[in-house]
């Protein structure tokens, strides 16, 4: 069972499961577009994770459940955000449990993990450690885990993935590939000191796959690719595309002015970036 099947990461990882002779349920609302699925041999089942009613029969007679689904558009709708992943997670651990699953996979982020102290590198050991509203999708990423812990105690097994930046085909809502969009229509000219990690979603579904099979239940595990500077990042992007490289660098000092007029136009304008990536970054 994947939950989120139609969004980035669980259309990536029906895929791939199909591709290695599994036989995928795929969960999706109503309202959800079906074209990732489209040439795929899945089951598909209609459920909302917010609604434990329709995830029972769901789940029946299903070894193991890959929960990708969240609300990520978090600049629109931060209470929504909160809610899916608190009460989402804790319907799905539940249905699991009551259906016999024998593993769950909780897509979490590296968001959860919070930042680390400077020079340090972030691990696993690291917990969230910024105020809420200043990030709060890696703080209801950090709230799921928590919940997910507490249904695992009663005796089903759970492995926590924590992927960085996303990156790759089929990012059909633009969350993390806007950058790589926005860059192509001329937005690369300038960073902001600091850098992030960057993957590609094939490797994220490469980990998933792993932690089904090998992953020590009750561990997280950090699923990241190469450690970049924005300037590189942006770099990259516009030589690919053909546009002039970075040449303007925004100081440190208005980094956090900068994000609250992010928060603010972000709603009725298209940005390469959000507010939280600015801030962290």
């Amino acid at each position: 069972m994947v939950t989120g099947s139609t969004g980035f990461i669980g259309s990536a990882l029906c895929r791939r499961l199909v591709t290695h002779g599994y036989s995928v349920r795929s969960l999706h609302r109503k309202t959800s577009p079906l074209d990732v699925l489209a040439d795929l041999p899945v089951e598909r089942v209609v459920g909302d994770i917010l609604e434990p009613e329709t995830l029972r029969s769901a789940f029946k007679g299903v070894d193991w459940v890959f929960h990708t689904a969240a609300q990520s558009d978090y600049w629109r709708y931060p209470e929504l955000v909160l809610k899916t992943s608190i009460e989402g997670t804790r319907n799905v651990m539940f249905a699991a449990e009551e259906a016999g699953v024998q593993r769950v996979m909780l897509t979490s982020s590296l968001a959860a993990m919070g930042v680390p102290g400077r020079g340090e590198l972030l691990s696993e050991g690291h917990n969230f450690n910024l105020p809420p509203n200043l990030f709060p999708y890696g703080y209801s990423k950090f709230l799921a885990e928590i919940e997910a812990r507490k249904v695992s105690a009663q005796g089903i097994e759970l492995v926590i993935l924590n992927p960085s930046i996303v990156l790759g085909p089929g990012d059909i809502n633009r969350i993390s590939g806007t950058m790589v969009i926005e860059a192509a229509k001329g937005w690369g000219f300038f960073w902001v000191e600091g850098g992030a990690n960057y993957i590609h979603v094939d490797d994220v579904v490469t980990g998933h796959l792993a932690a089904a099979r090998q992953g020590q239940s009750g561990e997280r595990y950090i699923l990241g690719g190469e450690n970049l500077p924005l300037r590189e990042v942006f770099t990259i992007l516009t030589e690919i595309v053909g546009r002039r490289p970075p040449w303007l660098r925004i100081p440190r000092q208005v980094i956090e002015p900068a994000a609250r007029l992010i928060d603010w136009v972000r709603p009725v304008i298209t940005l390469p970036f959000n507010s939280s990536q600015l801030r962290r970054s």
